[in-house]
C-alpha cells in the first residue's frame, strides 16, 4: 500500500470525488512551492497523470507537442485511498442535488455508527459527574458556583455545558435568569 502525507491525501480525495477526477481547484492550504511537490510527488508514484487541458481548466503545464496539459486521478489513486471507482459522482450528485459530498456523508454515517454503538458513560467521581449533579439539583447552579466547584475556569464550564452536556450526552440543558442570582443552568 502506498503511503501517502496528509496534505497528498486531501488532494487524491478531493480529485477521486470530482466527476471529472481532476486534481484542480486544489483544496489543500499549501503555500509557495508546496503544491507543486505534492503534486510531483503523485505524479512519479503514478496516482495522478497528465492529461489534456480542456478550455477552462486549470493548466499544470504546456508542452510543445501535446499543449496544455492538467492533472487528473488514475485508477491506481482510488486503489490507494481504498475507493471504489465504479462509484458515478456525477450520477450520485445528479440525484441528489446541493447535498453534502460523499466523503462528508461517510463521516457523518460513521459518527452516527459510533454514537450509537456506544451510549455515553458518566464516570462517577469526575469533574463532569459533579457538574451534572449541581445541574440536577432542584435549584439548579451558576456559572459563578459550578466554578467554585470544579476549579474550572467559567469560558471551560460553558463549554462543558455546550459540548459534552448537550452535544456528547445528549442532555437537555436549560437555562433561565433569575433576579439577584444570576443566570442557573438546570438539567
Amino acid at each position: 500500500m502506498t503511503r501517502l502525507s496528509d496534505s497528498q491525501l486531501v488532494v487524491l480525495t478531493a480529485a477521486c470525488e470530482r466527476p471529472d477526477r481532476s486534481v484542480y481547484p486544489i483544496t489543500a492550504r499549501l503555500k509557495g512551492i508546496a503544491a507543486g511537490n505534492v503534486l510531483k510527488s503523485l505524479l512519479a508514484k503514478g496516482l495522478i497523470s497528465e492529461v489534456r487541458a480542456k478550455r477552462d481548466d486549470t493548466i499544470w503545464r504546456h508542452d510543445e507537442k501535446q499543449g496544455r496539459l492538467t492533472l487528473q486521478a488514475t485508477p491506481a489513486a482510488f486503489a490507494a485511498l481504498g475507493i471504489d471507482e465504479s462509484d458515478e459522482p456525477a450520477a450520485v450528485e445528479a440525484e441528489t442535488p446541493q447535498t453534502e459530498s460523499r466523503a462528508k456523508r461517510a463521516r457523518t454515517a460513521k459518527a452516527a455508527r459510533v454514537n450509537n454503538d456506544k451510549p455515553a458513560r458518566i464516570r462517577e467521581g469526575t469533574k463532569q459527574a459533579m457538574l451534572i449533579d449541581l445541574l440536577k439539583r432542584p435549584t439548579g447552579a451558576t456559572i459563578t458556583e459550578i466554578v467554585e466547584a470544579t476549579s474550572w475556569q467559567p469560558h471551560t464550564v460553558r463549554g462543558a455545558i455546550a459540548g459534552a452536556l448537550k452535544k456528547k450526552l445528549g442532555l437537555a440543558v436549560t437555562s433561565e435568569k433569575l433576579e439577584g442570582r444570576g443566570r442557573v443552568y438546570r438539567i
